[in-house]
C-alpha cells in the first residue's frame, strides 16, 4: 500500500528539520519512520534473514585499515594482551 501525501503535508515534510522525519497516526499514537525508498532497501539488507555478516568483513577490514588498524607500529598492544602466555 502506498499512501500519497496531499500538498499540505508534501510541504511539512519539507520543512521538517527531524531527519529522517516521523509522522504520528493519531488514532494508535504510533510513530512511523519515513525513509527514502533507496535507504529503506539498503536497511532491509542489512536485516534481513539472509545477511551474513561475514559478507560485511571486507568492507570493515578496509575501513579499519584507512583508519591506520594495519599499521605495524600497533603490533605492540599484541604482546600486552594479558591472554598471552609469554
Amino acid at each position: 500500500m502506498s499512501i500519497v501525501l496531499n500538498p499540505d503535508q508534501g510541504r511539512a515534510l519539507d520543512a521538517e528539520t527531524d531527519k529522517p522525519p516521523r509522522v504520528i497516526d493519531p488514532r494508535t499514537t504510533k510513530t512511523y519512520v519515513l525513509l527514502p525508498e533507496e535507504q529503506y532497501e539498503q536497511l532491509k539488507l542489512l536485516v534481513g534473514a539472509n545477511f551474513d555478516i561475514r559478507e560485511a568483513y571486507p568492507l570493515m577490514d578496509a575501513v579499519a585499515a584507512k583508519e591506520g588498524w594495519d599499521d605495524p607500529a600497533l603490533d605492540i598492544y599484541e604482546d600486552l594482551d594479558p591472554r598471552k602466555k609469554p
